[in-house]
């Protein structure tokens, strides 16, 4: 009967976690495109700036062409006048005559332009596409590397099932843990051996140097790593008054409450620990 109860409750978290799934990828779709939507409507408006401008400049490149043009044709028109005005008094047979009408012929206006005008070869905005071009390669660079981000985000997201609880040796050796242990936090009567994986107890004190880390009044040492979930490891013993536990890093290093088991900082086997093999870094120890 309890095993039956037992699974209904799962099958109730797992409905749950279908719906917790369901819904957030609802949300994230939702998210996701009204991300993409803004950045659409980013690239509309500076496409629709783009253009305004280069209308903008082409409509004040072709009005100084033509003002230059008009000022051209003003003086072609000003020129020939002049030219048919001369050729009428070349005909003049009387010098006299000739002498007399030439100054009353009005003086040629001076010409506000150069006398020559370069022509470029024909590229007005032609570089203005360069530059989109450019802006469009680094975009399709841009999106293909965070892309490959994003695709692997999502291919990444992982359900949480609960794990099968260890049963066998085998099954405990998955979440096993290499331990060495941390001379630093050792009391000094602790000895540090085999690459600091063994520590006995000795009658005289193995350091002369103090440590903030050190253990003062028990014989006990940390380990250099932190552990968090599930995790196994193995010790032998020898002798009596060995224990093993486990600690948050914090726990104090003196007085009768940094003994492991004897504050909310540690738990143990024994109160008589003599070695600690692990410390705790997440509040969830299993």
């Amino acid at each position: 009967m309890m095993r039956i109860q037992d699974r209904e409750k799962e099958v109730k978290l797992l409905q749950q976690e279908v719906e917790a799934i369901n819904h957030s990828a609802d949300q994230t779709v939702k998210d996701s495109e009204k991300i993409f939507t803004e950045m659409i409507r980013l690239i509309q408006k500076r496409s629709c700036d783009v253009k305004q401008q280069i209308r903008s400049q082409q409509k004040a490149e072709v009005s100084r062409v033509k003002d230059l043009q008009e000022e051209l044709e003003q003086e072609i028109t000003e020129l020939k006048r002049r030219d048919a005005e001369l050729k009428q008094l070349s005909l003049t047979e009387d010098h006299s005559q000739f002498l007399l009408n030439y100054p009353s012929l009005p003086p040629l206006s001076e010409s506000t332009h150069s006398s020559s005008i370069n022509v470029r070869p024909l590229r007005y905005f032609e570089d203005v596409t360069a530059a989109v071009s450019e802006l469009r390669d680094k975009l399709q660079d841009i999106l293909r590397e965070e892309w490959t981000n994003i695709s692997l985000t999502v291919t990444n997201v992982d359900v949480l099932l609960p794990e099968p609880e260890p049963k066998s040796r085998a099954d405990f050796l998955k979440y096993s843990r290499q331990i060495t242990l941390d001379p630093n936090t050792a009391n000094k009567l602790l000895l540090m051996s085999e690459e600091n994986r063994k520590v006995t107890v000795m009658e005289k004190s193995q350091s002369d140097t103090d440590h903030p880390d050190r253990f003062t009044d028990w014989f006990q040492v940390l380990s250099r790593e932190s552990l968090s979930g599930r995790c196994y490891w193995e010790v032998e013993r020898r002798g009596t008054g060995v224990c093993v536990a486990v600690a948050y890093k914090n726990i104090s290093r003196s007085g009768n409450e940094s003994g492991f088991g004897l504050n909310d900082k540690s738990w143990s086997l024994s109160n008589l620990c003599i070695v600690l093999v692990s410390h705790c870094t997440t509040e969830e120890q299993e």
